[in-house]
């Protein structure tokens, strides 16, 4: 047996299960077995893109899956498990003892095969060679940086230019090193409002990620107000992403930097729900327009639906406007969740900054309300603000108690 995994520690699982009588019978039988601490209990098969997003989620040691309900579907989900890294081991259920059922499913990369009445014996004979395969998770490091994703409901929503000046935002107001990345490989703006002249982009630290040592995040990354950028390819880039290697660089990056804020494109993309499968904390940014506000309320309980724990999401709403008739309280019964923040539509002020080329400075409110909720967010998780960052006289209120600071513009 593996000396890394303790024998008395219950192997963690995903339980993937349509047939709810078949799986209600395996959960009765845990309580005294105590062979599988389940983590999730999915009642339907999911798409291959929800099973990733969840395995990422979760990382459970093994999924279980219902053979019973439809053998060639549950064999395709096995084959998708099969090729995942870190492995994950895949032990098929059925209601009986099924042949044709064992061979397919082993064939496609399971592991084991529990069968009804899933009797205490065979069930710690399985376990016992399961311990075998368990990859034990890695020696805790170090803790290192937190990474925050910026992603819109709808495009448009002014999240790159959210995602940028928070990140400016924070280097203000901590003085550690940031990193900022924009994730949308076919149409990010970041280097071009900030008219950056660089030739490395986040296709290239994502090709060669295997190989970079934190001392050549210096020459990936381009230095902009004392935030390093790793923009979007100068021409689109349509390959898609590959989790493993986004996982890794955000790893890897949060070894170097003390905040890496990912700018993604909508949420709804397949590479947005991965990196948000990675951070420790997520907007979701929205405007008060009614297709804004339509799709925002879909991302929400796609949200929900996947599993993600609600309290690392929050709504922030752009372009707020003084006259608006939708109030917070009637937004967060649309969204089914609290809105974080409302932040004014000051037009000249940001049209100022990007024909410059600059950060957004506490000199006009739309500065001000980013920088509030960058210390918001500083303080909530654990970071250590400047003693000279002293909050200024209309942002010491909570977020949850702020009003909008609408601009008169």
């Amino acid at each position: 047996m593996n000396g890394n995994v303790r024998p008395e520690t219950a192997i963690t699982a995903l339980l993937i299960a349509p047939d709810r009588v078949l799986a209600q019978l395996f959960l009765d039988t845990l309580p005294q077995s105590r062979s599988f601490q389940v983590l999730a209990d999915l009642k339907t098969y999911p798409t291959q893109q929800t099973l990733d997003i969840r395995v990422r989620q979760l990382r459970p040691n093994v999924v279980l899956i219902d053979l019973a309900s439809d053998l060639q579907q549950a064999v395709e989900l096995i084959k998708t498990i099969s090729t995942m890294q870190p492995p994950v081991q895949v032990v098929g259920l059925h209601s009986s003892n099924d042949s044709q059922a064992i061979l397919q499913s082993l064939r496609a990369g399971a592991v084991e095969f529990l069968h009804a009445p899933f009797e205490q014996t065979t069930q710690r004979d399985a376990v016992a060679r399961l311990r075998r395969l368990v990859v034990p998770e890695p020696t805790a490091g170090p803790v290192g940086g937190r990474v925050i994703a910026f992603s819109s409901s709808k495009p448009g929503s002014g999240s790159s230019t959210l995602a940028t000046q928070t990140a400016f935002a924070l280097q203000r107001l901590t003085g550690k090193r940031v990193l900022l990345v924009d994730c949308d490989l076919t149409g990010g703006t970041i280097g071009f409002y900030l008219k950056l002249a660089h030739g490395y982009s986040l296709v290239d630290a994502l090709q060669h990620v295997d190989r970079i040592d934190p001392s050549l995040w210096n020459s990936l990354a381009v230095n902009h107000g004392g935030v390093d950028i790793l923009p979007a390819p100068a021409m689109p880039y349509a390959d898609p992403l590959d989790p493993a290697r986004l996982k890794t660089m955000a790893e890897q990056a949060r070894l170097v930097y003390d905040w890496v804020i990912l700018d993604l494109p909508a949420v709804f993309s397949q590479t947005s729900l991965m990196a948000i499968a990675e951070c420790d904390r997520a907007f979701v940014i929205s405007t008060s327009e009614l297709p804004s506000l339509h799709l925002t309320r879909k991302a929400m309980a796609l949200i929900d639906q996947l599993g993600f724990p609600k309290d690392r999401f929050h709504v922030l709403v752009n372009r707020a406007d003084r006259h608006e008739e939708m109030s917070t309280a009637d937004m967060e019964r649309l969204f089914s969740c609290k809105v974080h923040a409302r932040l004014p539509n000051d037009y000249f002020a940001l049209h100022r900054v990007v024909t410059l080329g600059q950060p957004l400075g506490t000199d006009c409110e739309l500065g001000r309300s980013i920088e509030s909720v960058a210390r918001g967010l500083c303080l909530s998780m654990g970071g250590e603000i400047l003693p000279s960052s002293s909050p200024a006289k209309a942002d010491v209120v909570g977020l949850r108690e702020a009003r909008p600071m609408l601009s008169r513009a």
